[in-house]
Order: C-alpha cells, then sequence, then structure tokens
C-alpha cells in the first residue's frame, strides 16, 4: 500500500499516538460507568475519539489519490523556535524562577513578552500591531482569570506592587 498523502498520513499517526498516550494517562484514574463516570471516563472517551479520528485520517491517507502527494516540506524553524521560546518566556515571567531569586513579573508583563515574541515568528512583524494584540489579550486575561475566576497569581511585577 502507497501513501497517497504524507500530510494526512503522519498527521493520522501523530492523533494516534496522542490519543494512545491520553488514553493511558486517563486509565491510571477511576473509570467507572456510564451512569457513575469516575474522573479517567470522559477523557479516555475523547482519547478513544482522537485515536479514532486518526484511523480514519491515516486510512484517507492510503486510499484517497492527491494530485501533488502533498508531501511535507522542511521543518519551520523560526516559528517553532520562537513560539517555544514565547511559552517559556510567560511561564518564567508568571512563575519567577525561585532557584535563582528570580520573582514574578506578573501576568500583564507576561502576556506582553509571550505576544512579541511569538510575533517574531511570522513573516512581517509590526510593533503597534503586537502592542495592540497584547493589550487587548492581558485586558481578556485579567478580566477572565483574576476578576471572574479569582485566581490568585501576580498581575504586576513585585517592584510596582511592594
Amino acid at each position: 500500500m502507497k501513501i497517497q498523502s504524507q500530510k494526512d498520513f503522519f498527521s493520522g499517526l501523530m492523533f494516534m499516538g496522542m490519543g494512545t498516550v491520553f488514553a493511558s494517562g486517563a486509565l491510571g484514574y477511576k473509570l467507572g460507568s456510564a451512569g457513575r463516570m469516575g474522573p479517567g471516563y470522559f477523557p479516555l472517551i475523547l482519547a478513544s475519539l482522537m485515536i479514532l479520528l486518526g484511523v480514519i485520517i491515516t486510512f484517507k491517507a492510503l486510499m484517497v489519490r492527491t494530485e501533488s502527494g502533498d508531501r511535507i516540506g522542511g521543518w519551520a524553524w523560526k516559528p517553532l523556535v520562537f513560539v517555544l521560546l514565547s511559552n517559556l518566556a510567560f511561564g518564567v515571567l508568571l512563575g519567577g524562577l525561585p532557584s535563582i531569586k528570580l520573582p514574578p513579573a506578573g501576568l500583564i508583563a507576561g502576556i506582553y513578552v509571550l505576544t512579541i515574541i511569538a510575533s517574531l515568528a511570522g513573516r512581517r512583524f509590526k510593533l503597534r500591531d503586537v502592542l495592540i494584540l497584547a493589550t487587548v489579550l492581558a485586558a481578556i486575561s485579567y478580566v477572565t482569570f483574576i476578576a471572574l475566576l479569582n485566581l490568585l497569581m501576580p498581575v504586576w511585577p513585585a517592584f510596582a506592587t511592594g
């Protein structure tokens, strides 16, 4: 059997792999029954659906012919590095690094840094647009997590709040 679409084939394998990982994690919890669901029941159902979706996508990749073969291109290193770096910076700014006595910079600073670094992954970068996006994301995050959900996390840097 020949792979007709590389993109679909490897996407299907990814879905099956992630579904298997999540299903094995869900089996670590009590499942219960459909009438009395345990904490692992719903995650196991979702993981099973993910595996099924992966099987369908992989089967389609083997059976349905495409014109170009949907070949997979090279790695997009720049976006990969900037997106991972932005998430790492957000985590460090939100929680600080107690091991080196770096205090948290807070939610707002973390969102601004996350947005700016992640925006560098794209082809075009306009600081004005990025700052508008960061402001909107910061406002939505503040309202959602601090005002509505009452989560306890630093909003502003420690030096600004005292």
